[in-house]
């Protein structure tokens, strides 16, 4: 039997300064975003997230993250430090199976068939994925109409990064309703989010 690989520690960066003030900030951001889809907020968690990480989407999954739930990485971040990381901050367990995952972190070229994520069930909705997807760059300027629960008549949102296969894909997710996805959007030190309820046009 071979001995378990030896992790340097020291090369591990730095989680949230204040660790409950911060998660708890970090949380409160992430419900806002949630409940008022399209609404941009900038994350001012100070944490050292690892090479290819960005700090808004370290800053979330360091928040929502903890010893019950199972993430699944996309490849460039499961080719990288993400995942030790992640582990080491939060206790979260690694999984190889996106359809098994509480939670999944993906660049947009590497993002699964949403509809081939866990969708929870019809008595259980909630135990659905929660995506969380490292994009380009978020704005208000053009980009999708959104409407839905959560938002007053219509926002914008423009989500960088994307290709045209994205949106059809959100309506595919969408038609197992009240099973479906969450997602959140994030950019360097910015996030947004787009519940399930959320139709989207471009």
């Amino acid at each position: 039997m071979n001995a378990p690989a030896l992790v340097d520690l020291s090369a591990i960066g730095r989680g949230f300064e204040d660790l409950a003030l911060d998660s708890q900030a970090v949380f409160r951001q992430v419900l806002s975003a949630i409940s008022r889809p399209g609404e941009i907020h900038a994350t001012s968690a100070d944490v050292e997230s690892p090479e290819g990480l960005h700090p808004a989407a370290a800053a979330v999954l360091l928040a929502l993250l903890d010893q019950d739930t199972r993430l699944w990485l996309s490849p460039a971040f499961a080719r990288g430090v993400a995942g030790t990381y992640l582990r080491f901050h939060t206790g979260c367990v690694l999984t190889d199976n996106p359809l098994a995952a509480d939670f999944v972190l993906a660049r947009p070229d590497e993002l699964p068939r949403l509809s081939d994520l866990s969708l929870g069930s019809e008595e259980y909705p909630e135990r659905s994925a929660t995506v969380v997807l490292q994009v380009d760059g978020l704005s208000k300027d053009d980009g999708w109409c959104l409407s839905g629960p959560g938002i007053d008549g219509q926002a914008m949102l423009k989500v960088s990064g994307l290709d045209a296969t994205f949106l059809p894909g959100w309506r595919e997710s969408q038609l197992h309703f009240p099973r479906g996805v969450d997602l959140i959007f994030t950019s360097v030190d910015r996030l947004a989010a787009m519940p399930r309820t959320t139709r989207a046009e471009a």
